[in-house]
């Protein structure tokens, strides 16, 4: 199997990379935490690039630069709802929330949101005042307003899909910061890249990156080929493996860091804290699991056995 992407999505992902990687990475989003005005540049820098000429349901290239687009805002920190700019149905930023507790990240930067569950149900959002909360610093809650009939499974499926992709970003930023750190941090008269225990935490999360990455790719592929019932299905196990695995790895760049990775002078503090909306919402992993339970029994699970 090949799984490349064509190179005029690499080439649109690089230059992505670099315009969004001048306005500062990390450093951007913690001085957005600080002034949320500083999220203009952001919004600027992506009219530049063109993403409002984006069609996330117009093929499988326009789909998959648009998944390279939400994988570089993850390794960046972007501080912008981007998933949802993308989904966007009938114009208006879609955003998956608990009907019960609805949530929305960066809910005050865009107007008109639209708030859907997994089921498709939708309502108006009104999004209401921004929080002081470190995990998930933009997270805004917000009140359901007005029904709004139902979004598509489809649509849901890219939803998930995407911000599948956006967490892989940040898990692979993450990563390298930490193969930076044991490459040179020395102790015992050695670096910390010579010891076991190390090398096997860095493979362990290295696969399970990669991991996720072929089956983002595969289920991004799968958009357009499985039958309609399936592709909710293979997105939303997607976003379980997605949000287990992140747990995974999240859990052994911070005891490789040390007590520096929970200081935001560090990348991967911040990437944490900013990943933990995609990791929680808008179900739980146990929430998502439960929900995958009807569809085994239905067939609608594509696996390798019969």
């Amino acid at each position: 199997m090949n799984s490349s992407l064509p190179e005029e999505v690499l080439s649109f992902s690089r230059s992505a990379r670099r315009r969004l990687g001048s306005l500062g990475g990390a450093e951007l989003a913690l001085r957005a935490e600080q002034d949320r005005s500083e999220r203009t540049a952001v919004g600027k820098a992506l009219a530049e690039l063109g993403v409002g000429e984006l069609d996330v349901r117009d093929g499988e290239h326009q789909l998959l630069a648009c998944a390279e687009l939400c994988r570089v805002s993850g390794a960046l920190a972007l501080p912008w709802p981007l998933v949802e700019q993308l989904t966007a149905v009938g114009g208006r930023p879609l955003a998956l929330v608990d009907l019960g507790r609805p949530r929305v990240d960066h809910g005050d930067v865009l107007d008109g949101w639209l708030g859907c569950d997994l089921d498709g149900n939708a309502h108006d959002l009104v999004v209401g005042t921004p929080t002081s909360a470190k995990l998930g610093p933009f997270l805004v809650p917000a009140e359901l307003g007005a029904p709004q009939g139902r979004v598509s499974s489809d649509d849901v499926a890219l939803h998930l899909v995407l911000g599948t992709w956006r967490l892989l970003g940040g898990l692979e930023a993450a990563l390298a910061q930490v193969v930076e750190h044991v490459g040179v941090r020395r102790q015992f008269g050695r670096p910390l890249a010579e010891f076991q225990s190390v090398r096997f935490a860095v493979a362990d999360a290295s696969v399970a990156v990669r991991g996720l990455e072929e089956l983002a790719k595969f289920t991004t592929w799968r958009l357009h080929c499985a039958p309609q019932p399936q592709r909710l299905v293979d997105a939303t196990a997607l976003r379980l493996h997605g949000a287990e695995k992140a747990v995974q790895v999240l859990r052994a760049c911070h005891q490789l860091l040390g007590a520096v990775g929970f200081c935001d002078e560090h990348d991967v503090s911040v990437l944490d804290r900013h990943l933990q909306p995609l990791i929680r919402l808008p179900l739980s992993a146990e929430a998502l699991a439960a929900r995958l339970v009807p569809a085994v029994g239905r067939g609608e699970l594509e696996t390798l056995f019969t």
